[in-house]
């Protein structure tokens, strides 16, 4: 089963990465062709300031959805790494729960918003303002389902150490602890030299 989440999360957050490239590429087109264009043309992209914020704001959400599923997100291990396992597993489920708690609070605020702002039109687009507050609703519905198969992961597969301990406290770190790695398991395999 959580093989199967495991596809269907991986293409979908695919999916998302590939739907914020796109969105980014427009913004760019809009904002850069705005430019142009009053410089150029003394004229402009009416609806290219909306759009592009709705834009970055999907963008945002879709990113974030992506990072929670790879575990990109921004963390300390200070103490976390120091603990034995049990103390590990113990902090992984308590701020697993902690974070399905917060990504329900974000849906369900999101989707209130959504449904009070469906009739509002966005002043330039005439768009309805819900599709703005939709992409918390993709957000909180997204980190639910990822918290979840994280949780169940957790609980009921046995993990290594090292997964139980989510984040690294910086990029450059978890860069050094990978080149160590790869460094001791090259000079484990070559063996003795004679």
């Amino acid at each position: 089963m959580l093989a199967l989440a495991d596809r269907w999360l991986g293409r979908y957050t695919r999916a998302l990465d590939m739907l914020s490239g796109l969105c980014l590429a427009v913004m760019v087109l809009l904002v850069f062709g705005n430019v142009v264009l009053r410089y150029t043309l003394n004229s402009g992209i009416t609806v290219s300031e909306e759009l592009s914020r709705w834009l970055f704001v999907w963008l945002t959400f879709m990113g974030a959805v992506v990072a929670l599923r790879e575990h990109g997100h921004l963390g300390t291990d200070v103490l976390v790494s120091r603990l034995p396992a049990t103390g590990k597993k113990i902090c992984l489920v308590l701020a697993q729960i902690a974070m399905l708690y917060v990504s329900w609070l974000l849906l369900k605020g999101s989707w209130a918003q959504m449904v009070i702002n469906a009739e509002t039109e966005a002043p330039v687009t005439g768009a309805s303002v819900g599709i703005f507050y939709a992409s918390g609703v993709l957000m909180g519905a997204s980190g639910i389902a990822i918290l979840l198969r994280d949780l169940l992961r957790t609980l009921f597969v046995p993990l290594d150490e090292r997964e139980l301990v989510m984040v690294q406290e910086s990029e450059e770190l978890a860069a050094l602890q990978h080149r160590t790695e790869d460094a001791s398991a090259t000079s484990s395999s070559a063996g003795p030299r004679r």
